[in-house]
């Protein structure tokens, strides 16, 4: 095989793995961060933060991946994803199957740097990200299943950095979750009129015409769930005003879905990632400060 042909693999690995879309390793990665930082009450084991960082990029990456498998009769059949490198032919089913592999593998190894309380719910992780991009076949709520698979970063975060998992970790946990089938149903509304065509399930169908308020419900109880975060946790006013400054994204991203417009719907969706920043970046200064 000559260079340019390796580049090209390389290349189509690249995209099938979304590291050329960030966006999903960063709303991932907030709530990871979140869990560490009051963990450690704003001083992460270094070790802790880098593992917990590169296993969210590569088990992400092994998410798309085994998303896409698992996909492959039915992304040439919407005009989001006819041109992924599975659905497009340009990667083999195979190579995906190989590629998740290695990626898993990747990040386990990782994992064996940590505490074997981290260890043991790693397995628990994979298996979350591995069953996911099947549920939109036997489920009308895969959005809700993605939040449980993207949430298992928190419970993992506290066990890393404080080998237990109190009760607000589960409290994070939950606010996670819901945090993922807000902005996944987002995601689910740009593709719904496909979906409908060929009989994907998603919450953005389940929901129907009220998808806008069910949302704005949940938003609302991520938000009093985040006020108890910091209510067990004695955190300060920096928090709150965190708190307070994210809820105006969560204002935002209605007014951008009210028309139900695909191109705004997705935009709503990418405006997630400042939600989780902000909450981040409140946590950063309430114990810098």
């Amino acid at each position: 095989m000559n260079k340019e042909k390796i580049l090209e693999r390389a290349q189509q690995y690249w995209i099938l793995a979304r590291f050329d879309k960030p966006i999903g390793i960063l709303i991932l990665l907030w709530p990871a961060l979140w869990a560490l930082w009051i963990a450690s009450s704003g001083l992460p084991n270094i070790l802790v933060l880098t593992v917990i960082c590169l296993g969210v990029v590569l088990m992400r990456a092994a998410g798309c991946v085994i998303n896409d498998y698992a996909d492959k009769d039915i992304d040439p059949h919407v005009a989001r994803t006819k041109l992924r490198p599975i659905a497009s032919g340009k990667v083999k089913p195979k190579e995906a199957l190989a590629l998740f592999g290695v990626l898993c593998v990747s990040a386990f190894g990782l994992v064996l740097l940590l505490n074997q309380y981290t260890i043991m719910l790693s397995f628990g992780g994979v298996f979350l990200a591995a069953s996911y991009p099947f549920m939109k076949r036997y489920t009308q709520l895969p959005q809700a299943y993605l939040g449980i698979a993207f949430g298992w970063a928190v419970p993992m975060s506290f066990a890393a950095q404080s080998n237990e998992i109190p009760a607000v970790a589960w409290l994070m946990y939950l606010a996670t979750a819901l945090w993922a089938l807000v902005y996944d149903t987002m995601y689910a509304m740009v593709d719904k009129e496909d979906d409908l065509k060929i009989g994907v399930k998603s919450t953005a169908i389940l929901f129907g015409d009220k998808e806008r308020e069910i949302m704005a419900i949940l938003q609302i109880i991520i938000m009093l769930l985040l006020v108890q975060i910091g209510r067990m946790q004695d955190l300060s006013w920096i928090y709150y005003v965190a708190l307070l400054c994210a809820s105006g994204f969560f204002v935002y991203q209605q007014k951008l879905i009210f028309y139900r417009e695909n191109a705004d719907c997705f935009k709503a969706f990418l405006n997630s990632n400042l939600f989780g920043f902000t909450i981040f970046v409140g946590l950063v200064l309430e114990f810098a400060l």
